[in-house]
């Protein structure tokens, strides 16, 4: 696999040559940390309300959808499943119950839900024994039981994809990275309402806490692994 030049992401239209010189300290390899697990925050099926549309349109009916953003992750995010099923990496979701004038995850004006809101995307659905975490913050973490379960499973890394980029996916990664995790963002498995958001959010967890890695080499990260399984 060829080296890839370590701003090679969705980024580089928004962020010039001069801020990306500022970070150059941060510049290093990256990879797929060792024994890892998939992290898949808030793939339901809110966020995908109104189709495959401009979030500028399907907001008008669903606040909180991330429309075409949403929907342009699905396929390569089901691919990324395949790959971590098939290498036997374990896949561990987040995601909440509908609100019910409790804690909030952030300060967004709240609207009537229901809890199939906050059902899995049919097409990411878990399979049987894979674990589902409900949180009522951003972070996977905060108060909930996931570090316990990974830290039974042995886990080492997070393979982390979901949405949204600068809220849910942001406040888990930093969380992750305090707790002493390596993380990988798969940048097409990731998503936002707002594109700016999106990128700038990946920008800075690349430099700061996480490496963020093409689906594409993230999954042959994968089938490496299911390569080693078989040759051992």
């Amino acid at each position: 696999m060829a080296k890839r030049d370590f701003n090679d992401h969705c980024w580089k239209d928004i962020v010039d040559k001069e801020i990306q010189d500022i970070y150059a300290s941060y510049h290093r390899e990256v990879f797929v940390g060792k024994k890892p697990v998939v992290l898949a925050i808030d793939l339901y099926k809110k966020a995908y309300f109104g189709g495959n549309r401009p979030v500028t349109e399907v907001n008008k009916l669903f606040d909180g959808s991330c429309g075409e953003n949403a929907w342009k992750a699905l396929p390569h995010t089901q691919t990324l499943f395949a790959a971590a099923r098939a290498a036997g990496v374990p896949i561990i979701y987040s995601t909440r119950h509908a609100e019910t004038g409790g804690v909030h995850s952030t300060n967004r004006k709240k609207l009537p839900e229901t809890e199939d809101d906050y059902a899995i995307q049919t097409e990411l659905a878990p399979q049987p024994g894979e674990l589902v975490i409900y949180k009522e913050r951003a972070s996977a973490f905060f108060g909930t039981p996931l570090v316990t379960h990974l830290r039974k499973l042995g886990a080492e890394s997070l393979i982390i994809c979901g949405e949204s980029t600068s809220g849910c996916v942001r406040a888990s990664t930093v969380d992750a990275y305090s707790l002493g995790f390596h993380n990988t963002v798969v940048e097409e498995c990731t998503y936002d309402r707002s594109m700016l958001s999106h990128k700038v959010n990946l920008f800075d967890l690349h430099h700061k806490y996480a490496d963020v890695m093409h689906v594409e080499d993230v999954v042959g990260h994968l089938h490496g692994l299911v390569k080693h399984k078989k040759s051992a």
